[in-house]
C-alpha cells in the first residue's frame, strides 16, 4: 500500500479572536506551492488513488490544485487523533493508494509512528508531501519512505 501525506500549503495567519480556523485560506504563495506539488503528485499517483481531505478550507484549496475528485473527511480535521487517519485509509491492509491532505501535528505523528521514530512527531513543512509504502519482506511488515518533496524544491 502507498500512502501520500500532503500538508496544506501556506495559509493566512490565524483569525482574530473568535474566528474560525477552518475558514483560513491559502496565501498567493500557498496557491503556487499547491500547484507545484500537485504537478509532481500527478506524475506519481495512479488514476485509482483515493484522495481524502480535511474539512479546513486551506486543505480543500490545496487538494483542488490537483484537479482530482476528493472526499472531505471530518476525521482529518485539525487536532484529530492520528489513528483516525490510519483507519480511514485502512493502513496497512488497504489495497489502493491513498493521498491525505491534512495538518500538523497529525501528519507528523503518523509519519513518526509508521517509521518507528523515537520522537512523537516529525516536522512536515507547509506544502510538503511524504510518500510512504507498506511492504512485506521475509514475513515481516515494513514501512519504507519512498520520497519527501517540498514545494520550494520543485
Amino acid at each position: 500500500m502507498d500512502l501520500f501525506l500532503w500538508r496544506h500549503a501556506e495559509a493566512e495567519l490565524g483569525q482574530e479572536e473568535g474566528g474560525d480556523d477552518l475558514s483560513r485560506v491559502l496565501t498567493p504563495r500557498g496557491e503556487k506551492q499547491a500547484v507545484r506539488v500537485s504537478a509532481w503528485l500527478e506524475r506519481q499517483l495512479p488514476d485509482s488513488a483515493k484522495v481524502y481531505v480535511s474539512p479546513a478550507r486551506r486543505t480543500v484549496q490545496t487538494a483542488q490544485a490537483l484537479g482530482r475528485k476528493y472526499k472531505i473527511k471530518d476525521e482529518l480535521a485539525p487536532l484529530e487523533h492520528p489513528s483516525h487517519l490510519l483507519s480511514l485509509v485502512r493502513w496497512p491492509q488497504g489495497k489502493s493508494t491513498a493521498l491525505v491532505v491534512g495538518h500538523q501535528p497529525m501528519l507528523g505523528q503518523v509519519i513518526a509512528q509508521l517509521l518507528g521514530l523515537k520522537a512523537e512527531e516529525c516536522m512536515v513543512r507547509k506544502g510538503a508531501v511524504w510518500w510512504l509504502r507498506y511492504r512485506e519482506r521475509e514475513g515481516a511488515g515494513q514501512t519504507v519512505l519512498v520520497s519527501v518533496q517540498s514545494p520550494d524544491a520543485l
